[in-house]
């Protein structure tokens, strides 16, 4: 697999320090708050951002150390391929999420719906447009079924590397 390189134009601050039993969507972190904090010398910007109720944040799943190619979901009992999932232990270890923009004060956003580990590392923002990113047309797959569960759903410990002890292995 090629690689890239990427800066990180910021970070952001959630109350979430551990993977397991974070909201796996931000319909399960509709009321938490989090900071966007972007390098200061890219605040320019932001300019006009605060115009919009919603925004992309593009981040690093930086504490994943797993990839796979084949995961069973948090809302489904069936092999799924990685991409056609939400799941974090992706090859690109890229994270996306849709959260609604409170505030910009210089070069920190204040957010709800943050359903990212805190201090992530931010790769770009990028503003949500409901013309141009929701198509009448949508279908959701095999996801559909869970549509309901989704908001109460937390993560658990699926995608956390397991470390087999020594002493567990020559039993």
């Amino acid at each position: 697999m090629k690689s890239y390189t990427t800066d990180y134009i910021g970070i952001i601050r959630t109350p979430f320090t551990e993977l397991q039993g974070m909201p796996i969507q931000p319909t399960g972190a509709r009321d938490v708050l989090g900071e966007v904090i972007v390098n200061p010398e890219l605040t320019e910007g932001l300019k006009d951002l605060d115009g919009f109720s919603h925004i992309y944040l593009i981040y690093h799943l930086h504490k994943v150390t797993d990839t796979r190619l084949t995961v069973i979901p948090f809302m489904d009992t069936v092999p799924r391929g990685v991409f056609a999932t939400r799941a974090p232990v992706r090859p690109s270890r890229l994270g996306l999420s849709v959260v609604e923009l409170l505030e910009v004060k210089e070069n920190r956003l204040t957010v709800r719906g943050v359903d990212m580990l805190d201090s992530s590392p931010l790769i770009d923002i990028k503003p949500y447009v409901a013309a141009f990113d929701c198509p009448a047309n949508a279908s959701s797959g095999w996801m559909t079924a869970t549509h309901d569960e989704v908001g109460s759903k937390r993560a658990d410990d699926r995608f956390i590397k397991q470390e087999v002890s020594r002493d567990a292995d020559k039993k």
